[in-house]
């Protein structure tokens, strides 16, 4: 009975030529996975800076409003202060003057 050898290293030639294909192959695709590996890494670190630089973007963004915020509030608290003292007076005397001045004016332009 004769059995074929299906083994490719004892087949002399032919397995050599096999066994280095596959070698070359396999290097061949090793390069491009490290190659791969390379750009994701430049990505990722790329991606980490970035959000790095948002972040504090982000943060100075937050300190700037928080300092609007107070000093709006600190206004508001005043326009209130103002709103509930006695001062309400003093407000419609300078309206009326200011309606005065104006209505003035119109007439000056009005019969020159």
């Amino acid at each position: 009975m004769y059995r074929k050898n299906n083994n490719p290293q004892s087949g002399g030639f032919n397995g050599y030529m096999a066994d280095s294909a596959v070698e070359t192959e396999n290097d061949r695709l090793t390069d491009e996975l490290k190659d791969k590996i390379r750009r994701m890494k430049v990505l990722s670190i790329d991606i980490g800076t970035e959000v790095k630089s948002q972040n504090q973007y982000l943060r100075e963004m937050d300190d700037d409003f928080d300092n609007a915020g107070g000093f709006l509030g600190k206004a508001m608290n005043r326009v209130k202060s103002l709103a509930k003292g006695s001062h309400n007076y003093i407000i419609l005397y300078l309206f009326l003057f200011s309606l005065f001045v104006f209505l003035l004016l119109w007439l000056i332009i009005k019969f020159n």
